[in-house]
């Protein structure tokens, strides 16, 4: 068996160990006999830096490195060119000074690795006279690969004066290589993020974005059908393996828990750092989220708990997908760059491109509603056994008082300080809550016609959904919330009135709204459930069966 590339980003050290490598030439080939200019944003650890390296190999005339490869039986003729690659997440970035000096500490030790006199205080001088140096040593057009060209703004992106003035640092700097494009053979820049208006990519139009393109759709990670073709000797071996021994098709698990990431909605990709870290450690695990907690995301949705109630199923603009204003930071596009949404479909409506975004996979799902879940709960002590017992138990026997005094004694635990009152920070809780446990829940978007629907911040927003859709094999949930604020000293009389008022809006509005009739005649029994969270402590319910 071909051995496992982990934490391995080097093509060369790939091809001549015995690394399993997924063909990605033919996109190199393109690239190269495409345009000149190429920006693309992907996850973190979801091979960008292997596909720079590549690249760059290509273009340093070593034809024989790629021999089995797409690319070496091609047309393509290996010419060789001077290659300056920057690494963005290798560089000090603690302020605009440090990331400065960094950046020409690097130039530095690359004008001394070709022997040449280093005299500039500037980086982008430093930069733009190594592209001409190079140039004029090799007598060849120099190619720039620049990787994580954002990681000095997003590791600052919770202090927005922090991160523009490393913005106005990185603008700076990569903004010289327009104006040196007589010099340039090919530049391509990778990172997360697209960043707006006041960015780095004003100076940089001449950028040929590839990021949504249907043809580079699987330009990273691994394609659903290069599973079996790459690593078919892993998943034979642990098939039989102990930790395997109830899984009834093993491949659909590894799909289940990897696979699903998608920028075109049709092209389905699997996470390679998970997949290499599964069959490496022979378990299922959330390998790739835990390698980097998005304490940013978190601490945002924590300020804005409505933001996580929008993200499921959210059906959100073209020109905000791709891009995201430190400024103004808008919560589906960045959870979309960073992995933690793809596309599940691209649907057309009101004359816009519209993308509808989900988690991918089982990996994302639980590790970040649990992780919303400590962040909104206020611990990190989730015990999540017990707790699923006695839900699976309420739920499948139609319980509904039991199921209210689950919930009761899980926000009873919650410290009083942490409680917000609103709505979605209820709403949001039971989600995570729910996820966490292992149950699946939908939340249903209201179809939007000619006139309906509004927009705000560039996503088109229903006028109407229901909170949550819980399913078995012989009853449907229909689940609404209401909040209503309560004064500290209210008297139980205020508290019952408040809690009849919302009950009874809650229940007005699933029949009004008709979220029951998709379910009604297919031969399950259907539950209408209203949740009423009063003030920030006590929880009321009305259910009927319909």
């Amino acid at each position: 068996m071909k051995r496992l590339p982990l934490g391995i980003q080097n093509f060369k050290e790939i091809a001549q160990g015995g690394y399993v490598y997924v063909d990605k030439t033919e996109h190199v080939f393109n690239l190269i006999n495409g345009a000149k200019c190429y920006f693309l944003s992907r996850p973190r650890r979801f091979g960008k830096s292997l596909l720079l390296d590549t690249i760059g190999e290509a273009f340093g005339g070593d034809k024989e490195l790629f021999k089995g490869l797409w690319i070496h039986d091609s047309s393509y003729d290996f010419p060789k060119h001077p290659v300056i690659r920057l690494d963005m997440s290798s560089m000090s970035n603690e302020t605009p000074e440090i990331l400065k000096t960094s950046i020409l500490s690097y130039l530095e030790m690359r004008y001394s690795a070709e022997g040449l006199e280093f005299k500039d205080s500037i980086a982008s001088d430093a930069f733009r006279r190594l592209i001409v140096l190079l140039h004029d040593k090799y007598r060849q057009r120099v190619v720039v690969l620049i990787d994580e060209y954002d990681k000095p703004i997003l590791d600052h992106i919770t202090d927005i004066e922090l991160a523009k003035e490393n913005r106005k640092v990185l603008r700076g700097f990569y903004g010289i290589l327009k104006s040196m494009d007589p010099y340039l053979r090919f530049t391509f820049i990778t990172g997360v993020s697209k960043f707006t208006k006041t960015s780095i990519f004003s100076d940089l139009n001449h950028l040929t974005d590839i990021t949504m393109e249907e043809e580079y759709a699987g330009i990273c990670g691994v394609a659903t059908d290069d599973l079996e073709k790459y690593f078919s000797d892993y998943i034979s071996e642990l098939s039989t393996h102990k930790n395997f021994n109830r899984c009834e098709n093993l491949l659909d698990e590894i799909l289940a828990w990897y696979d699903g990431y998608s920028w075109d909605g049709e092209t389905r990709l699997l996470n390679p750092f998970s997949l290499l870290n599964f069959f490496m450690r022979k378990r299922f695990s959330s390998f790739w989220y835990s390698s980097g907690t998005p304490s940013f995301l978190l601490e945002l949705i924590k300020g804005n708990p409505a933001s996580y109630v929008h993200i499921r199923n959210a059906k959100i603009s073209e020109d905000m997908l791709d891009s995201v204003n430190i400024e103004s930071i808008t919560i589906e596009p960045l959870l979309f760059q960073a992995g933690y949404l793809t596309v599940k479909g691209i649907e057309h409506a009101l004359g816009d491109l519209l993308y509808v975004l989900e988690m991918p996979n089982r990996e994302v799902k639980r590790a970040f509603n649990l992780h919303i879940l400590a962040a909104l709960a206020g611990s990190d002590d989730v015990r999540t056994g017990q707790m699923r017992m006695d839900v699976n138990a309420a739920l499948r026997t139609g319980d509904m008082q039991g199921m209210l005094g689950i919930l009761r004694r899980f926000f009873a635990s919650i410290p009083y300080q942490l409680h917000i009152g609103l709505e979605a920070y209820y709403h949001s809780l039971f989600y995570s809550f729910m996820t966490v446990l292992g149950f699946d829940m939908e939340v249903e978007i209201t179809p939007f016609s000619e006139g309906g629907g509004a927009k705000r911040r560039g996503m088109l927003v229903s006028t109407g959904r229901v909170d949550a859709i819980i399913e078995f094999e012989d009853k449907v949930y229909i689940i609404e919330f209401k909040h209503e604020n309560c004064p500290l000293d209210a008297s139980a009389d205020d508290k019952r009135k408040l809690s009849e008022k919302a009950l009874g809006e809650a229940m007005e509005q699933i029949r009004d709204r008709g979220y029951s009739k998709k379910h009604i005649g297919g031969g399950k029994a259907i539950h209408e459930a209203a949740f009423a969270f009063i003030g920030r402590g006590d929880i009321e319910m009305e259910w009927r069966v319909v």
